[in-house]
């Protein structure tokens, strides 16, 4: 029984608090994906760089609070400066869109010209992102840093094995569920909600209703801008800020888009979680954990582990052609790619 428990507690501190982290990040992530594809209908290659623009904001405003003394004791300043790197982000996309998107989108552009624009917006907000900040790693996390740690869990427990439950984690976690409520709170019972869902749906019969399709996209933008920032500071928080992680990061978020299927909601958040646990399920080895379940004689002698973490995001490449292939809908039966 004691073993049974150990080998839990490695399996939990390993693979299902960090892909339960990550996968709320993924979830957020292409939740902003899926929502600009179910009502602007294209694809956002710019929004792994969205993200990293409002972490970078998120760390200069941390930095900023830190600076003068502001904090929140226990928990990372970044908490109270992610609604300045909404802000930010909003005003960002708001005007790309201007000056950009809405162009095309005036003379009925076909979505893979779109696509294309998005990917020379994704190039500038790079350029600018690492202008800004710099192209190295920003740690901004202060606070506590573990909610329990493997020692105290340890004494706690008796056991061998420590769980260690990081407060960016738990944070991590907390917001995501909180902002998925509110999300589904806002698309399913609101005037605007209803209004942006009507002009997924269909778009001539939506403007035949009188709704206004300049506000439905100016509402979607400051959601897309809500979730791409908080996204990537928690990101960030978690692991350590880089510019070009976000661009590497784009991969496993249209993963997990696709894989939900893209423009429903509700696949992208089942999607993150697929993604997220098929990456750190595939790439642990799983030695320690099979040395506590089994017999001392059949303990393996390598790290029975199916591909290096190096491949990480090979896993997600790999689910996205799959699903491509045989059920381009996704899970949830979004829009075909």
């Amino acid at each position: 029984m004691v073993d049974l428990l150990n080998a839990l507690v490695v399996l939990s501190n390993y693979v299902l608090i960090p892909a339960l982290a990550y996968g709320s990040q993924l979830a957020l992530g292409a939740l902003g994906v899926t929502l600009i594809y179910g009502i602007l209908r294209f694809s956002n290659f710019a929004h792994g760089d969205t993200m990293a623009f409002g972490a970078m904001v998120t760390i200069l405003v941390t930095w900023l609070f830190q600076g003068w003394g502001i904090s929140l004791g226990p928990l990372p300043t970044a908490l109270l400066a992610i609604p300045f790197g909404i802000a930010a982000t909003a005003a960002l996309l708001l005007t790309t869109d201007r000056l950009v998107y809405r162009f095309y989108r005036q003379r009925k552009a076909a979505p893979v010209i779109l696509v294309i624009v998005s990917m020379g917006v994704m190039f500038v907000m790079n350029g600018l992102v690492r202008f800004i900040i710099g192209p190295n790693d920003q740690r901004f996390s202060d606070g506590e840093r573990f909610i329990i740690s493997a020692r105290e869990f340890k004494k706690l427990t008796g056991l061998s094995e420590g769980l260690a439950f990081k407060t960016t984690q738990g944070i991590t976690i907390v917001t995501a569920v909180i902002v998925v409520i509110v999300l589904f709170w806002f698309l399913n019972r609101t005037r605007t909600g209803k209004s942006m869902r009507a002009f997924s749906d269909n778009e001539d019969l939506a403007l035949l209703s009188g709704i206004n399709p300049d506000r439905v996209v100016t509402v979607t933008w400051l959601i897309v801008a809500g979730l791409a920032a908080t996204a990537g500071a928690l990101y960030g928080l978690d692991k350590s800020f880089k510019p070009f992680i976000y661009l590497q990061l784009l991969l496993p978020i249209f993963a997990a888009a696709v894989v939900g299927g893209l423009g429903n909601p509700l696949g992208a958040i089942a999607g993150g979680f697929v993604i997220a646990f098929s990456e750190v399920l595939i790439t642990y080895p799983l030695k320690k954990v099979l040395g506590y379940l089994l017999p001392e004689r059949f303990e393996p002698d390598t790290l029975v582990q199916i591909l290096s973490t190096d491949y990480k995001f090979a896993v997600s490449f790999t689910i996205l052609i799959i699903v491509l292939l045989f059920r381009p809908t996704g899970l949830f039966k979004g829009k075909s790619v």
